[in-house]
């Protein structure tokens, strides 16, 4: 789900929960002059004990807390769609053409290495596949990063090396 419908989502359970939020306040205070009537009207008649009194025996102060609650619960669930950062997606890598007419042998290979494999590969499996040394290897990366060739990105303990 991209960034613009994941927040119109959230607005959505936020206007919803607000307009929820509206009609339960109005009930329970509609609600609430209905049971004191019925109280004072019990409260009146000596013939009747406060036990009796049908304000006492419902359980809609309880069906209220509920529907506060998941009124609530959608209000911080659409608050969250809104508010909460995106992932960042991942997009495609897709291996651009390299000239390389002016490269050495070795940074050659190593492009190639890198168009064979989805324009991605870990250092230490480039160091495998060539058997070049760490050294050489690190120094043919440099001079393909500074050509803005490849890019170099740490992960762990080891670099992946990307084609641009």
């Amino acid at each position: 789900m991209g960034p613009v419908n994941r927040r119109k989502l959230g607005l959505l359970f936020v206007i919803s929960a607000l307009a929820l939020l509206l009609i339960l306040i109005f009930m329970k205070s509609d609600i609430d002059r209905e049971q004191v009537f019925l109280c004072e009207a019990v409260a009146s008649n000596p013939d009747l004990d406060m036990e009796d009194c049908p304000a006492h025996n419902n359980n809609i102060s309880w069906l209220l807390v509920v529907a506060f609650g998941i009124v609530f619960l959608f209000l911080g669930f659409g608050t969250y769609m809104i508010f909460a950062p995106m992932k960042k997606e991942e997009k495609e890598i897709t291996p651009q053409a390299v000239d390389t007419s002016n490269l050495s042998e070795e940074e050659k290979r190593i492009c190639d290495l890198l168009k064979q494999n989805s324009g991605s590969m870990y250092q230490s499996d480039l160091i495998k596949e060539t058997g070049y040394s760490k050294v050489q290897m690190t120094r043919a990366l440099d001079k393909l990063e500074g050509r803005k060739i490849i890019d170099r990105r740490r992960r762990g303990m080891t670099n992946i090396v990307i084609l641009r």
